[in-house]
This record gives structure tokens, sequence and C-alpha cells, in this order.
């Protein structure tokens, strides 16, 4: 059904209306026109040789006076269906060419990779005259010269996907499985590449045709009694001086039957996925009535009242961040907690501007430093807001230096020149730990441990004077030396630069030891703003704690844990979104949502039965609200 509403909205896109059209025209005439016209098209009317356009011949007749249009419209078929089969054997070849490396020993690999490599460098088209005086003139020869010629192509895309998918985990788990080599392309490789094949092929297809055309003009295609759209592109042009027209008719067929593939190709490459465009979206959902921030203190540097975030699918918006609100004031340090797809990432995004389209974002009040961020340019924003990614090797360039990489941060936003702004990034370095900061700098990512790396991350964010660090989950993967010491250099900064911390973690007990606050984040909602070492409340906030693991806990009772899990962006329930998980879950949380109220001193709960767990895992009732 999705695919289908997907099918829907790309074909009502100017290339998908035009594309569908065009290719329905070519497929009917490839059918019915040889059953239609195909006596006419061979009829001989020796009184009417040579004629140009008239009202019984559009475009003029041929040397036997047979009808020019009449011809054309019939040798769709065989225009066209050449084209396919040379296409499907190019295709066919080049994924047998592109998977026998896998499969081979590795010198033949290496030999088989080199001609493939060679046969690429060579035009296509004289690649398929070349091959076409080896198979020999004829209909025959020409469908195996272009297929043939068409295959190397095919074969460099297949071992660049084929090369993409074999380094993911799963397919190293079914080969450490003991899967065989062949079954390991047909079950895992192949399946995962097939989108981009068949989009390749589709528009590989138009190029098939163009060159049948031009071998059929050339003489060393199709030959008589049969004739395709370019043997009478030939024949038109011998006798252009006396009808020009006659070659107007199978030049525009070849035009408008490539653009048709191509279009086509472009239309599925939308519908898989490789450049999805909807044109046509409803308006994001108004967001529901909450109750107004609390006004923030004078010193907020960071205000965030009522934030969604939205995103279209083929069965409406999906709505994973759903009103979240609070401040961070200059210098505090704010945790967000809460298990995976709670929508901790998706703020510290939209926080950061970086929710691209088609995602909107929305909020009644999102300001940074006095500044709206949704008009605010990034030349008033400067590099007071900086962002520290979970990963740091995909957030560098692995192609170039991490110092020159520092560097562009102060060649744009402070213009200093680079040897200035070179000397600025080994200082960063060094203020972060780096050891040898100077030849540091001068290497690439890949030469840097993981701790390392995040290390030169933070640095990147101090090449300005940052008022707000978001650092999300940027101790995840490390071991916990290397987390100590991050979080150590977080804290550091802060105390140094003054700048204020908004810690994204799923570790409940790294962002109680860190931050002054915690904010707890359920289905896209924070349930829980508490002051860290404060009573929680929230029955989701209470059993984090309790599956927190430390020294103290019993290793002789089980693993405490959540029952259930979190419910889809889509697909949250009305009412409290933790009721289906909640063992105080009553009717009034299964239909009404609550909204954050006050629950003491810095303390803001949504829930409708708050109770009271102190952080050392031990707890009490306080009673029903």
């Amino acid at each position: 059904m999705a695919r289908r509403g997907t099918w829907t909205a790309a074909l009502r896109t100017p290339v998908g209306a035009c594309s569908a059209v065009l290719l329905a025209l070519v497929v009917v005439l490839s059918v019915l026109a040889p059953l239609l016209w195909g006596d006419g098209a061979a009829a001989i009317d020796t009184d009417a040789i040579g004629q140009g356009p008239s009202g019984a011949h559009p475009f003029g007749t041929d040397s036997l006076g047979r009808d020019l249009l009449l011809r054309t419209l019939v040798a769709t078929r065989l225009s066209v269906g050449l084209a396919v089969l040379a296409t499907a054997i190019g295709a066919g070849t080049g994924v047998v060419l592109g998977t026998l490396p896998a499969v081979l020993p590795r010198r033949a690999a290496r030999l088989l990779i080199a001609v493939v490599d060679i046969a690429v460098a060579f035009p296509g088209l004289l690649l398929a005259l070349f091959l076409a005086v080896i198979f020999g003139v004829g209909t025959h020869g020409a469908v195996l010269a272009i297929g043939f010629a068409t295959a190397p192509a095919f074969a460099r895309l297949v071992q660049t996907l084929s090369a993409s998918v074999s380094g993911r985990d799963f397919v190293a788990a079914a080969r450490i499985a003991g899967v065989g080599r062949i079954r390991l392309l047909v079950r895992h490789v192949l399946p995962n590449i097939g989108e981009p094949l068949v989009v390749n092929a589709t528009i590989g297809a138009g190029s098939a045709l163009l060159a049948f055309a031009g071998l059929s003009f050339l003489g060393i295609g199709v030959q008589a009694p049969d004739y395709d759209w370019g043997r009478l592109l030939r024949e038109g042009l011998d006798g252009i001086y006396v009808n020009p027209a006659a070659a107007l008719a199978p030049a525009a067929a070849v035009v408008l039957a490539g653009l048709a593939f191509n279009l086509v190709g472009e239309t599925v490459a939308a519908v898989v996925g490789v450049r999805t465009r909807l044109t046509r979206r409803a308006a994001p959902p108004a967001p529901a009535e909450r109750p107004a921030l609390p006004e923030p203190p004078a010193d907020a540097v960071l205000v965030v009242d009522n934030l969604r975030v939205a995103f279209p699918g083929p069965n409406g918006w999906t709505v994973p961040v759903r009103g979240v609100s609070f401040s961070v004031r200059a210098g505090e340090a704010i945790g967000v907690v809460g298990e995976s797809g709670s929508g901790k990432s998706l703020t510290a995004l939209a926080v950061s501007r970086l929710v691209e389209a088609p995602g909107v974002v929305t909020a009644d009040r999102l300001e940074f430093a006095g500044k709206p961020l949704a008009t605010a340019s990034d030349r008033e924003l400067g590099t007071a807001l900086a962002m520290v990614f979970q990963d740091p090797m995909t957030s560098f360039n692995p192609a170039r230096r991490v110092g020159g990489q520092l560097a562009e941060v102060s060649e744009r936003h402070h213009g200093l020149s680079r040897r200035q702004a070179f000397a600025r990034a080994v200082d960063r370095l060094a203020a972060v730990r780096v050891p040898a900061a100077e030849r540091r700098a001068r290497q690439y990512p890949h030469e840097f441990s993981g701790g390392m790396r995040q290390r030169a991350m933070i640095g990147m964010g101090l090449m300005g004077r940052p008022k707000l660090i978001v650092a999300d989950e940027p101790t995840t993967a490390l071991d916990v030396t290397v987390q100590r010491q991050v979080l150590r250099l977080l804290a550091r900064t802060r105390e140094t630069e003054g700048a204020a911390i908004l810690l994204i973690s799923h570790d409940i007990a790294v962002v109680s030891q860190t931050c002054e606050r915690m904010l707890v984040m359920y289905a896209g909602r924070v349930v829980e703003d508490l002051p860290t070492g404060a009573p929680a409340q929230h029955p989701y906030t209470r059993a984090l704690l309790a599956a927190t693991v430390d020294l103290d806990t019993d290793r002789d009772r089980p693993l405490e844990v959540i029952p259930g899990r979190p419910p889809e962006p889509d697909q949250v329930p009305g009412g409290c979104a933790f009721a289906a998980r909640c063992p105080l879950a009553s009717d009034r949380c299964r239909t009404e949502d609550p909204v954050l109220e006050p629950a003491g001193k810095g303390h803001r709960v949504a829930c409708w039965h708050p109770q009271v767990t102190v952080l050392s895992g031990q707890s009490h009732e306080e009673g029903a609200a």
C-alpha cells in the first residue's frame, strides 16, 4: 500500500506523467501498429514514388511509393524490441561479470576486473562498432554487439554496489555462519542492489535504442526487407534534398522513444528512493494546545517551547517530536535521556538547525542567545552554537587533514588567514588534551583513535566562543576509560569557556553524574524535567533508574527491565504514551494525555499518578495525584 502511494505520487509529477504517457504510447504502437498498418506500410504505389508531404501521405513516400508515416509507426515494434533485448543482454552479462570476482580465485578476479576496466575506458558506440564487425552484419550481430558493449558499464556498477554491500555486518555474519559464496551473492548481495540496477537498465534502454539506430543508419544493423528507425532515417537522408520531411518521422520517433525510456528511469529512481520528490503534501498537523512554558530565566541561552518535528509519509505526517519545551541557562549542563527512538537526537538536530527537507520544524518559541533560530542567518549565529556528533569518524572528512578541517571554521567565520587559522586549530587541539597537537593536526581522521577523534570534534566546537555545546551521545562506542576522559573534557570546557552543555545520552548514570538537570523523553515528548539527584516521580524515569547497574547491584537478582517497547512515531496511542507499559496506568491514562505540571522547585512531571523514587534506588509512594 505504501509503495502504491509512492508510485501514485511519482506519476503525479510532471516528469512522471510525461514518462507514463510516452511509454504507454510506445507500448501501444509496438503492439498494435504492425497489426493495423502493416499491410499499408508494405504497399508499393508506383504512382506516388518519392512524393513530398500531402494529405494522403503526411511525411511523403519513399523510393517505392510506400507511406513513410506508416512505416515509421510499424517500425516501432522492431526498434523498441531490439533495444530492450540488447539491454537485457547487457544487464545480464554485466551482473555476471560484476559478481564473478567475488567467487573466482584472487588472480582470476583481478584479471577480470582489469578487463572490465579497459572495456569501460572505450566509448560505447566505438566498442559496439568493433563488436559488430566480429559478430557480423545484420540484426543478430547488432543485438549482440550493443548488448556486450553495454555490459562493461553494468559490470562496473555491479562491482561498486556489491563492494558497498559486502562490507556490511549482515554479510559478514552470513559468511561466518558458513554461507557459500554463490548463495551469499544470490540471497544477501543481489537483492540489496537490485533497485539501482533496474533504474540504470531503464535509462540504458534509451541509449541502446539510439545505438541500434546508429548501427542501422551505418548499414550494419537491420537489413532489408526488415526495417527499423535507423534504416528509415538513412533512406530519408538519401533523398533529403528532394523530400526533407522523409527523415523527420524516424528522427522524431527515435527522440521520443529515447526520451520515454529516460523519463521512466527518472520516475523509477524517484519511487525506489534515489530522488523521491513528493510535490503535493498536506500541511503538517497543527500542534495540540499545551500550557505555555514558564517564563525562562533572564540568562537563558536556549529557549524551546512546544517544539515539533514532522516528516511526510505515504499515509500522512509522522511527528516523532511532539511538543518539547525546556530552557538552558548560560553555563548550565542539561542531560536528555530516554530509550532509542524517544526523540532525543532529533530534538538536538532541530535545535542545531540540522533537520533537512522534507522534515518540518515548528515551535511556538525557538530562540538561541535571544535570536529566533528559524530566521537567524548563519552569520548572526556565528560559532556560538557547537555540535558534537555521536560518531566523529563519519563527521570528519576522511580525505582532509584534521587541522585543516578545524582551521576552516576560523577561516570562514573569523576571517583569519590560513596560517593563523591552522595555529588556532593546533591551540584548540592542545586545549582538549590531544598530545603532540601540531603533529596530530597534520594527520588524517583514520590515524586518530576513537577517543582522540571525539576530542578533536570537541576542539572543532571550541574554534569559536560557543555559548552552547550540543553533545549527541558523545561517549557511544567508547570504552569506559575514554568515556570518563571525554566527560571530564566537556566539564572542563564548560568551566573554562562558560559554555552551556546539552548532553544527549541513553545512559542515565552518565547524565546524573555530569549534569545539573535531566530531561526524560518518551515517545517524542518530555515526561519529566527534574534536578539531578531529586526524587524521580514519573514511572518511566523510575524504571530507567531501576534498570541502571552499579557496583551495589545484587548480582544474584535478575536485571530489571521495562516490559514492552516504545510505540513507533506514527503509531502513538491516545492518552499517555507510556500507559501500555506502566504498572500504575488507569483508564484516565489511556484516554487523557498528561502535560508537564510543577512537582516541586525546578521539577515538572507529566503523569496522572506520580510517585517518588530517590536516585539511590530506594522508593516509596506519596500517593496518587
